[in-house]
């Protein structure tokens, strides 16, 4: 559920409360004077249905009202409704205004962005290095790469050419973060005596990472799915490690063929890690298509 609180001035106030009024998806309107502002503006409180929050901004920017005077969040529904309880229609849904606000928050290259890349780096080429798969995993629940790549996809479907290039420059630099600082460590490893003289990165027991079959192109497909969806539902922290199978491990491999032997293992990890990126973003994006094509479903 959204909620809304519009300060608006006597001029607009007729109007205003008469879209409230209209508009499907919105309920328990409060009208009451503003003590915090200049006399004449009314304060509206209203709870919005997601899938009326698009239609709900629009009719508010055409009504001319500044951005300072109205904000839309989301609350949590702590009481039942009728609806879920009996397991049809959740009480949460998609709102497109909500989706895009969250792509343009994760489309930038971020100090915190680069910070969690660089640390899911090391954690993921010294699993390579010590064929953990544990500390692997624990690479991928560090990475933030879901949050560039899901902001490509709404820049895409949105038809928003800036924001997807954006987004996509941002994952970009991630990946090869991610392949630098992996191939550094390995280098540095090597240099200092910890790795063997004869070490190639395809004695390690992850050397699967860097072969393309059908269990990649599947894995990534659903991953982009799941992405989408925890992305607009707020689990993406929880889904993130299920999404950066695809992404850290393939890259940490390769940063880790350059740097500490294995240079012929590199191009099966580049491809691995294209095709999984490619696909990431073409079912991230056909998801969020099937929703605009069937709100409220």
């Amino acid at each position: 559920m959204l909620r809304l609180h519009a300060s608006i001035d006597a001029r607009r106030e007729p109007a205003f409360g008469g879209l409230l009024r209209e508009l499907r998806g919105v309920r328990r309107v409060v009208r009451q004077p503003d003590e915090a502002a200049r006399e004449g503006q009314t304060v509206f409180v209203a709870d919005i249905e997601p899938a009326a929050a698009d239609e709900l901004v629009a009719a508010i920017e055409a009504m001319g009202i500044a951005v300072d005077d109205y904000l839309l969040t989301r609350v949590e529904v702590v009481a039942p409704q009728p609806r879920h309880l009996r397991g049809g229609g959740g009480i949460e849904g998609f709102a497109w205004i909500e989706v895009m606000g969250q792509a343009r928050a994760n489309s930038r290259p971020l100090a915190r962005y680069l910070a969690l890349i660089n640390v899911a780096a090391v954690i993921a080429a010294l699993g390579v290095i010590v064929s953990s798969g544990i500390l692997v995993v624990g690479a991928m629940a560090v990475s933030p790469d879901l949050l560039p790549i899901c902001a490509t996809c709404v820049g895409l479907v949105a038809g928003r050419r800036r924001l997807a290039a954006r987004a996509f420059a941002t994952l970009t630099i991630g990946m090869v973060s991610v392949v630098v600082t992996a191939m550094v460590l390995s280098a540095l490893l090597r240099w200092t005596g910890y790795l063997p003289a004869g070490f190639k990165v395809e004695d390690s027991g992850l050397q699967t990472l860097a072969h393309l079959d059908y269990s990649t192109v599947l894995v990534a497909a659903a991953a982009g799915i799941a992405a989408m969806l925890s992305f607009e539902s707020g689990a993406a922290a929880a889904v993130g490690v299920a999404i950066s199978v695809t992404t850290i491990p393939a890259s940490a491999y390769l940063g880790v063929a350059l740097g500490a032997g294995g240079i012929e293992e590199a191009g099966g990890a580049v491809l691995v890690l294209a095709v999984n990126v490619a696909l990431l973003i073409a079912t991230g994006s056909l998801t969020l298509l099937v929703q605009r094509a069937l709100p409220g479903r």
